[in-house]
């Protein structure tokens, strides 16, 4: 039986059931063409089969959260089992192992982040999420019961909402990316349910911010700890802190973050060279990309190349 707080109104379920009827997720050579709902850049269902996904990727991004019995994803090296009500992110790009159980309901959301990217903040609250998110009961207490309730707006929007769903669920998406964000940056090292003053809080929010900006417009340029700490007038130290605390990462590892993505992108056009790649996203040469590419998505950027250029050739 479903908890009270994620019963879904019987019409809807119905509704959500018929339409997600049928869909199933094609993945060809480890990777996912996302079939959207048409005019739009999302895809959510209800989803009750038994099928399970092998080890794939996609440029979007994709949340699950099951409502009846459990739910296994595989994300990298990393397993999850999800009970009823945890939520799983997982960011576009990231190497995933759907396991169904025998029977079970869930919810599934597929959606593309760059359809936020020209908002002020979104390179600050990407970076939250920029590898695997879980939200439970358990590690996020203060706001657990209110991401749930807006993953059930959002469906409840899809399924039945009007001319205005694609806006509404993107709404309600920069609703949930925002309350984790704020519940992130509200923890202390020492505590971690103390608060900080709001003025304070407000502050190092726009700091951070701006370093997120302006990494993500010069990720390509010979980025140091000390140069980017300097623009949000932290000391190293305290940045170095800070920035772990933020993204979940150390900065040396999410600028490689930032420049793999721009790589990624580079590498659907044909006329850049891998060197040029290279270059173009920051690596000081073609070894330590190949090496850092191969390491982070498994496969070497030529290999990428030739995944990509197959799949716009079979479109």
């Amino acid at each position: 039986m479903l908890n009270s707080s994620l019963t879904l109104d019987p019409e809807l379920l119905k509704i959500g059931m018929q339409d997600s009827y049928g869909y199933h997720r094609k993945i060809d050579s480890d990777q996912e063409k996302v079939n959207y709902h048409p005019d739009t850049t999302l895809r959510f269902f209800i989803n009750s089969q038994t099928e399970s996904y092998p080890m794939h990727w996609h440029q979007a991004a994709e949340m699950i959260m099951p409502l009846e019995n459990t739910y296994t994803v595989v994300v990298g090296q990393v397993k999850y089992v999800l009970n009823p009500g945890d939520i799983l992110l997982i960011p576009g790009g990231a190497l995933h192992h759907l396991i169904a159980p025998p029977s079970g309901l869930r919810l599934i959301y597929i959606f593309d982040m760059e359809a936020l990217s020209g908002l002020r903040g979104y390179a600050y609250f990407t970076a939250f999420f920029s590898h695997e998110v879980l939200i439970t009961a358990d590690n996020c207490p203060s706001i657990h019961e209110e991401e749930i309730s807006l993953l059930l707006y959002m469906i409840r929007e899809y399924f039945c909402g009007g001319h205005l769903r694609e806006l509404n669920c993107y709404a309600g998406l920069l609703h949930f990316f925002a309350n984790y964000g704020e519940y992130r940056m509200q923890q202390d090292e020492s505590d971690s349910t103390a608060l900080k003053p709001a003025q304070k809080q407000n502050r190092l929010y726009e700091k951070l911010n701006t370093v997120f900006d302006y990494m993500d417009q010069h990720y390509s340029d010979d980025l140091t700890l000390e140069t980017v700490a300097s623009v949000a007038g932290f000391s190293k130290y305290h940045f170095s802190r800070l920035f772990k605390q933020c993204s979940g990462y150390n900065f040396y590892d999410y600028l490689c973050i930032l420049r793999i993505r721009a790589a990624e992108n580079l590498l659907f056009s044909p006329d850049l060279t891998i060197t040029e790649v290279a270059l173009q996203s920051g690596f000081s040469s073609l070894s330590t990309f190949n090496r850092t590419f191969k390491k982070k998505k498994g496969c070497t950027p030529s290999e990428y190349r030739a995944l990509c250029n197959r799949k716009i050739y079979d479109e």
